[in-house]
């Protein structure tokens, strides 16, 4: 029976050579190419894949929020992640999700169709570099609430609309950043937002 496949990448070029790459496996079957986060949970829901095959930089639901929805809504669905960004907060974000791969887009392309495989019967694939880059790495210091606000922050929002969002005062927020910026030692909170991407904590 064919391992089926459900692919999430919103670069068209990049799923059409990823689709056509998988298309030459006899054992594996993309059912389903979405290119918004959103559309993830619901196609996995109608036509069950084995594996997903996700990009964390998506429109909508991010990748690693997706995945782990898809976790909870489809555990027998095995997640794997795609991506450029080969960042060990990342990568232990990916972990808490419940991702069981994690590869990067520039492997060769057959370790993309081996990684499905092994994902598919239960074993987890990881690129051995960045797992010990994340093992010595140290933890994200910042709290869920600040990385939540830090994370908004990053997508250009001010401190009244991500206090709007999260239902909390605009000063609340402002202390968020501001204690934020402290724990990462930053300059200012752009400071701030460049530390944590660096380290793939936002």
């Amino acid at each position: 029976m064919s391992i089926k496949v459900l692919l999430a990448e919103d670069m068209h070029m990049v799923r059409g050579a990823l689709v056509a790459l998988l298309d030459l496996e006899p054992d594996i079957d993309v059912v389903a190419e979405v290119a918004d986060g959103n559309d993830i949970v619901p196609r996995a829901l109608a036509l069950r894949p084995d594996v997903a095959v996700i990009d964390i930089d998506l429109p909508g639901t991010d990748g690693l929020t997706a995945a782990a929805a898809l976790r909870d809504e489809l555990p027998g669905c095995r997640t794997l992640i795609l991506t450029s960004l080969g960042r060990p907060g990342t990568f232990r974000r990916a972990l808490a999700a419940g991702v069981r791969g994690f590869i990067l887009k520039d492997a060769p392309p057959q370790q993309l169709a081996q990684a499905i495989r092994r994902v598919e019967k239960g074993e987890r694939v990881v690129d051995p570099e960045l797992a010990m880059a994340a093992w010595d790495s140290g933890d994200n210091p910042l709290t869920e609430r600040e990385t939540e606000v830090l994370r908004l922050a990053a997508d250009g929002a001010e401190a009244a609309e991500i206090a709007a969002r999260l239902y909390l005062s605009v000063g609340t927020v402002r202390n968020y950043l501001t204690s934020s910026v402290v724990k990462l030692g930053a300059r200012n909170r752009l400071d701030a937002v460049r530390i944590a991407r660096e380290a793939g904590w936002v």
